[in-house]
């Protein structure tokens, strides 16, 4: 009983210090942190001569300097002693709140070895702190991982949804460019020309996009799309969208990718998507429709994909922090406590942070490090529940046992894992 309490009193302690990277006891093998030590850095970058999408008129198309603020997670000298917090804005674009993690605030990097690049891209509306524990987990790993906080898309910038539909794949690229051109010791162990994204809502859109899937002529002319038919820079077969893919992403994760729903594609512009991918979702997402990530899965006939699918979860499956506990009262500007906007009403988010976590690092393993090892971790029999657990007396697998690797007994429930090799 005390023992009870005692784990009763831990975890009040750490919603009360709104931690981020919490790992349950039941969480999946590769949900673990690795073995680097984790720092952090705030970086501001600027995008030179823009289009300005928020003051585009049918007349008037003028440019600016976009700006960019980055959330930097990387691993650090092994003396780098851990744990520091993060000061962020809930959803109600106002109230600002402390987060609580195991990086380090400006720690010296490790030397010596150069890691893989990730890149993180938030929803409409959202943060660079939104996927923050995923930041965390993978700069544990061996990776550098970095996290956009897109202008005119934030909780407090929000701004007209034709600026998140142009800017979002461009954002992404220059901030690989950015990094790719950092200085000092930093910059010294980004391996640039070795990346992956990870989307989230708009964020997948973007990811999608970057990645080879251009858009439809129905989404350029529509009427909340880009003004004076902006979006035609990423449409499906021209030029422009061409010269956007890039040869250094190896790799796209997309969690609750939006714009199946809304025809931003199409099959032929789906089937422009050369990269291995990782789709995340919820199978009661009402938002970007689980039925139209479903299509995607479907149609990204140009590479190997997978679906991982949270059985009766909605469009917060996997990706964000866990609700800060300040999220939990209602506001007097939004309808709905912000609360909403992180947690789902079927599925514990630590318990999804986890199982996104382990899902991630074996497929990013396998595609930026070449880890063939990790391929037992996606070769699944793909409804959880069917999955077999059988050991012998000594503790080994038997023949019998197709039970989900890195998942413990009893623990591979309410998922779903299928898998799509190319040209199928």
């Amino acid at each position: 009983m005390v023992a009870a309490m005692l784990g009763t009193a831990l975890g009040q302690a750490a919603l009360a210090e709104n931690q981020i990277s919490m790992v349950r006891s039941d969480a999946p093998e590769l949900a673990a942190f690795g073995d680097y030590t984790v720092g952090v850095q705030t970086r501001r970058f600027v995008h030179a001569d823009q289009v300005d999408i928020i003051n585009t008129t049918a007349s008037e198309m003028p440019r600016y300097d976009r700006p960019l603020t980055v959330e930097i997670w990387y691993p650090a000298h092994s003396g780098t002693p851990q744990g520091g917090t993060y000061r962020a804005i809930l959803r109600d674009g106002k109230t600002e709140v402390t987060l609580s993690g195991r990086a380090a605030r400006d720690a010296p990097p490790h030397t010596g070895d150069a890691f893989p690049l990730i890149v993180i891209s938030h929803g409409y509306p959202g943060n660079r702190f939104l996927m923050s524990h995923l930041g965390e987990n993978l700069a544990s790993k061996g990776y550098v991982a970095v996290s956009i906080e897109h202008t005119d898309s934030t909780y407090s910038d929000q701004g007209a949804f034709g600026s998140t539909l142009y800017h979002r794949p461009l954002d992404q690229r220059f901030v690989i460019d950015k990094m790719a051109g950092l200085d000092g010791p930093l910059g010294d162990i980004v391996d640039a020309g070795n990346t992956a994204v990870i989307g989230f809502s708009m964020g997948g859109y973007g990811a999608l996009v970057y990645g080879g899937a251009g858009v439809t002529p129905a989404a350029v002319e529509a009427s909340w799309s880009a003004p004076n038919a902006l979006l035609e820079r990423h449409l499906s077969g021209s030029e422009s969208h061409e010269a956007l893919i890039d040869a250094r992403v190896k790799a796209i994760v997309a969690i609750g990718p939006w714009g199946m729903n809304a025809d931003i594609w199409d099959d032929v512009g789906l089937a422009g998507l050369q990269k291995p991918l990782l789709l995340i979702a919820g199978s009661v997402d009402d938002v970007s429709v689980y039925a139209a990530i479903r299509q995607i899965f479907d149609e990204t006939v140009g590479t190997e994909r997978h679906l991982l699918t949270f059985e009766n979860a909605n469009h917060n499956a996997a990706a964000p922090i866990p609700a800060p506990v300040e999220s939990w009262a209602p506001v007097d500007n939004l309808e709905f406590a912000p609360a909403e906007h992180y947690s789902d009403p079927v599925w514990d988010t630590v318990r999804m942070n986890n199982i996104a976590q382990h899902f991630t690092t074996a497929f990013l393993d396998i595609h930026l490090k070449q880890d063939v090892s990790r391929a037992r971790f996606l070769d699944l029999v793909p409804q959880s529940s069917n999955g077999v657990f059988a050991l012998d007396d000594a503790g080994k697998e038997t023949a019998d046992h197709t039970y989900w690797a890195g998942f413990p007994a009893r623990t591979a429930a309410g998922l779903r894992f299928e898998t799509k090799a190319k040209d199928q």
